[in-house]
């Protein structure tokens, strides 16, 4: 009868080739489905993964998007490889978005170098107290993170309902749902005149550098790797694995909500319902399309963000559904954990005794 039966250790080149043949399984497949669905499903895929890279035009959004996706990931990458599945980072990046516009609102009528700092601070810890929830409740109770993590998501998307609907709301918005714009000093500089870029562009490639080295290069980084792959080793070696999980998600809840308050402090400038942006989630792809490693994070931040500045391409071009982009993201990390499978695993037979 066949079984799975787990291959040697695969090779570096093949573990870093693999997300290389998921993206070019996922535009196959995505050919096809899209075919099938009444669309041009050649110029689909075209224009979801390759238009972005091919227009001059559209790179500076690449980088805009690709800086929330790349800083939350980080995050998530260090507390994934001890085993530590935070899933609620969108949760935090929203708190972190909400903590940072509380500053800006109440400094609106103040001017100086120190708000936006102050914002990030804000942001920082604003992620850091939504991701402190799960983390106490699984070293003191036992929960699982996955689940308390997930759950406070929602709760954060009705809190910034109310705030943007409530005692936040713009006295002269016309009523509409949304906080006051941010002033000069508390929005992110423009890294050139009349561009998108925007400084969270090289701060996300710094702390992706930063995080590199933590984890090859430090005692922490190894203490996260041990207490992943080995937790008994860990206990003997002296690694506390409830101070690495405190750790890790208190890591990934800082940079949610410093990724959110760039957001809210760069491209939307203020707080509306709308902020919500699905990023918390995505980054869960890029993570693993990177291989939990800071730098090939980098490369699954461009590649998903691709897919964003190609997905409304497509919906101009070709009439696709917003949805689809979704689909596009959902069909890739399927396809990414196959071919993990694959290199990893391979079929062989058993032979019963008679």
């Amino acid at each position: 009868m066949p079984e799975w039966r787990r291959r040697r250790e695969p090779s570096t080149a093949m573990l870093w080739l693999s997300p290389l043949i998921a993206v070019g399984l996922t535009m196959l497949i995505g050919m096809i489905v899209f075919t099938a669905m009444g669309y041009d499903g050649f110029h689909a895929v075209r224009d979801i993964f390759l238009t972005p890279f091919l227009e001059p035009q559209r790179w500076p959004d690449l980088g805009v998007k690709a800086a929330p996706l790349v800083m939350i990931a980080l995050g998530l990458a260090i507390g994934f490889r001890a085993n530590v599945w935070n899933i609620g980072a969108e949760g935090q990046y929203i708190m972190g978005a909400v903590a940072g516009t509380g500053v800006a609102l109440a400094t609106h009528d103040m001017t100086g170098w120190w708000i936006l700092p102050a914002m990030a601070l804000a942001g920082v810890i604003g992620g850091m107290a939504w991701a402190a929830i799960p983390a106490f409740l699984r070293v003191k109770l036992q929960v699982s993170e996955i689940l308390t993590s997930l759950m406070l998501t929602y709760v954060a998307v009705q809190a910034l309902y109310y705030l943007v609907r409530g005692p936040w709301k713009d006295p002269d918005g016309f009523n509409f749902p949304q906080t006051r714009m941010f002033s000069a000093d508390q929005t992110l500089p423009a890294m050139m005149e009349g561009s998108l870029v925007h400084l969270g562009i090289p701060v996300a490639l710094l702390i992706a550098l930063i995080a590199w080295l933590l984890m090859e290069k430090t005692t922490a980084g190894y203490a996260v790797k041990v207490v992943g792959l080995a937790p008994a080793a860990a206990r003997h070696g002296g690694f506390g694995a409830d101070r690495v999980t405190w750790a890790t998600l208190l890591a990934s809840g800082g940079l949610a909500g410093l990724a959110g308050l760039f957001e809210a402090a760069g491209p939307f400038g203020q707080l509306t319902p709308q902020f919500p942006t699905g990023y918390g989630f995505t980054a869960i792809i890029v993570a693993f399309l990177g291989r939990l490693n800071p730098l090939g994070i980098v490369f699954g931040g461009v590649v998903m963000a691709a897919t964003y500045v190609g997905g409304e391409i497509a919906q101009t071009t070709v009439r696709l559904p917003q949805a689809a982009t979704g689909m596009f993201q959902a069909l890739l990390l399927f396809v990414l954990l196959a071919t993990d499978v694959l290199v990893k695993y391979r079929i062989g037979w058993k032979v019963r005794a008679a």
